[in-house]
């Protein structure tokens, strides 16, 4: 079955830099683009950032570009969000997805996306 788990998050400091990575396994990896959510409390998950199945293509939330650089390894199976110059607004709990349709672009809106991971907790003090 398909599985996706998150690791890499934690407690940093504001300007600080975090690599969350997201393991997947049960489906062909390298024919899906993937995307990493972040929930805050007492908000809606956001898109952050989306990586096509082909690698080159990417996509970046405004708030994120400039900091956040979202990177795969089709050999590993992985996908990884390298996060940098982090603020306390970043604080959230981190989601990896794949996009419900194989070979196709990465997307911004969560129901393009079938399957997610547990998350993992990302804090940001000031």
């Amino acid at each position: 079955q398909v599985r996706l788990v998150e690791s890499g998050g934690g407690l940093v400091q504001a300007g600080g830099s975090l690599r969350l990575s997201c393991a997947a396994s049960g489906f062909p990896f390298n024919i899906y683009s993937m995307g990493w959510f972040r929930q805050a409390p007492g908000k809606v998950r956001e898109f952050v950032a989306a990586i096509s199945w082909t690698g080159p293509s990417t996509y970046y939330t405004d708030t994120v570009k400039g900091r956040f650089t979202i990177s795969r390894d089709n050999v590993k199976n992985t996908v990884y969000l390298q996060m940098t110059s982090l603020k306390p607004e970043d604080t959230a709990v981190y989601y990896c997805a794949r996009r419900r349709t194989s070979q196709t672009l990465g997307a911004v809106q969560p129901y393009e996306y079938n399957y997610w991971g547990q998350g993992t907790q990302v804090t940001v003090s000031s």
